[in-house]
């Protein structure tokens, strides 16, 4: 990378790990906290204003792309991360279930992933784009990692309502970061001619991406819903899980490197991106097979497997989406791109859920495994990208 792009990379990234610190920071204690709400016995309520977020980034991740390329990448962005931090200072004010809904949808209302995104795109050259995307898909796992580790130390001291105050503040400097860290944004939106909707909804390329990131992260909710449980009853506590989830988080990414970005350049990304869907097919067969009786060291070693493939995908997935999109309809795309993804952690949390009350973690695994296959069937056609060169 030059230093503008790598000024870039790490500057974006930032602010993708300072907003979805906010976001991950409830999530391990959301259900057990919105169950001392008024309405909080209702299992059903909880989920919803716990999924809620993902509603509405789905909902709006297409108009925030395609306002990004009329009005620029920078204004959305701001506008987005205000909007998170009111819905945190909504969620923190709550004093009811109905509260923390509203709080929740008003954050998911902030949908910035794709304008991030093209802006990272407009600010990189294809050769450098899959390791600008892995920065911030790296930033986003160390992020969920260090949550688990932090969200029941600073509960237990501030509660849920001083964790969705924090998430505010972390929004908030995150519009720090994007007016006086990020670098001026390049004025491709202004110069090209208009793009039309209908070039994304029509590329075939584009649209197996959509469907394989929904499957992902469907499946990565949705298998959460139930990896939690199984390494209780493997014996470890819920304040040691960490032990297990930093290690496979750190372990995989020095996998990544050390695989997908060579192979990338020797133009070998369309085999490594198959096998990454056929590894996570992999893992949730051999969660199926330990649901009974699972073991830490077993459990400790799925999840290394599964991180190795995710951050793969995680990585190559918009890369690939924002090089195959027209550079007049980029915000577009990873609109679509995005949309699909908050709907796939929708779906997922309420189809695991699901799943889990009425068939027990092996109709959750076994679901899980043929969604997996499904993207690897859709996917498989794809056309091998040229060799990336400077």
């Amino acid at each position: 990378m030059t230093p503008p792009e790598r000024h870039a990379s790490l500057s974006l990234a930032l602010i993708f790990a300072l907003r979805m610190l906010g976001l991950f920071l409830v999530l391990p204690v959301f259900a057990l906290e919105a169950g001392k709400f008024p309405g909080g016995d209702d299992p059903a309520r909880v989920g919803l204003a716990m999924g809620i977020y993902g509603l509405t980034q789905g909902l709006l991740q297409l108009p925030f792309g395609m306002a990004s390329d009329r009005f620029g990448r920078k204004r959305v962005i701001v506008l987005g991360l205000l909007l998170f931090a009111v819905g945190s200072f909504l969620a923190a004010s709550a004093d009811s279930l109905n509260g923390l809904l509203l709080g929740r949808a008003v954050q998911g209302a902030g949908a910035i992933s794709a304008a991030v995104t093209a802006l990272l795109a407009d600010q990189t050259r294809d050769v450098v784009r899959t390791k600008a995307m892995a920065l911030v898909g790296g930033s986003i796992a160390l992020v969920f990692a260090l949550s688990l580790v932090l969200a029941p130390v600073l509960a237990a001291h501030i509660g849920l309502a001083g964790l969705f105050a924090l998430t505010g503040v972390l929004a908030l400097a995150g519009v720090a970061v994007v007016l006086w860290v990020v670098p001026p944004e390049p004025l491709l939106h202004t110069h090209q001619p208009r793009g039309k909707l209908s070039e994304v909804l029509s590329h075939a390329g584009l649209l197996r991406l959509n469907f394989g990131v929904f499957v992902l992260h469907a499946v990565q909710l949705a298998m959460w819903m139930a990896v939690p449980a199984l390494l209780l009853q493997a014996g470890l506590d819920k304040a040691h899980h960490w032990w297990v989830y930093l290690p496979a988080v750190l372990g995989s990414f020095v996998v990544m490197g050390g695989s997908l970005f060579p192979l990338e350049r020797r133009g070998y990304l369309r085999g490594v991106f198959l096998a990454a869907i056929g590894l996570i097919a992999l893992v949730q067969l051999g969660l199926l097979w330990v649901a009974d009786v699972p073991q830490v060291s077993t459990m400790a070693t799925l999840l290394f497997l599964f991180f190795c493939g995710f951050n793969v995908l995680e990585a190559s997935q918009p890369s690939l989406a924002s090089r195959m999109a027209p550079v007049s309809v980029r915000g577009s795309a990873l609109g679509v791109y995005n949309t699909l993804q908050s709907l796939g952690y929708f779906v997922g949390g309420l189809a695991g859920g699901a799943l889990l009350k009425w068939g027990g973690p092996h109709s959750l695994f076994t679901a899980c495994a043929l969604a997996m296959l499904a993207w690897l069937c859709v996917a498989w056609p794809m056309q091998a990208p040229a060799k990336v060169t400077a």
